[in-house]
């Protein structure tokens, strides 16, 4: 086993990727949410994000099937967390770009869960 740790072999975190069926429409609403450009697009797959640090993909599948959060039959597999300093501001410009406001919300006055156009649920908070 090599113990070399030049930084020709480091790891670099370069992105989440998001399965959705609409690769451009999720990076154009994140895209707007974050204020993060598009770097690079194609038809089945779109990366937002600056060159200089960790960026956002969405990839298509044929067969997305949205998470069904909060039932369980079809989980939210992951989520982002996101850092605002206004929960009522951040919540009303998501939902202007096309998020969802679902019903079941654990803890309003601490974050807001909400669901972006292909299904997947994100949060807002002030927490971070």
């Amino acid at each position: 086993m090599s113990t070399d740790t030049s930084s020709a072999s480091a790891f670099r975190f370069v992105a989440v990727t998001f399965d959705c069926a609409d690769p451009a429409e999720l990076a154009g609403f994140y895209g707007e949410l974050l204020e993060l450009p598009v770097l690079f697009s194609t038809d089945d797959f779109a990366l937002i994000g600056r060159k200089d640090s960790p960026g956002l993909g969405f990839t298509c599948i044929a067969d997305h099937r949205p998470p069904t959060w909060p039932d369980p039959a079809h989980g939210k597999q992951a989520h982002l967390e996101l850092g605002v300093d206004d929960l009522d501001l951040a919540e009303k410009r998501a939902l202007a770009l096309g998020a969802v406001r679902p019903d079941a919300q654990p803890d309003p006055d601490r974050w807001r869960v909400l669901v972006d156009p292909a299904g997947h649920p994100f949060c807002v908070t002030t927490l971070a």
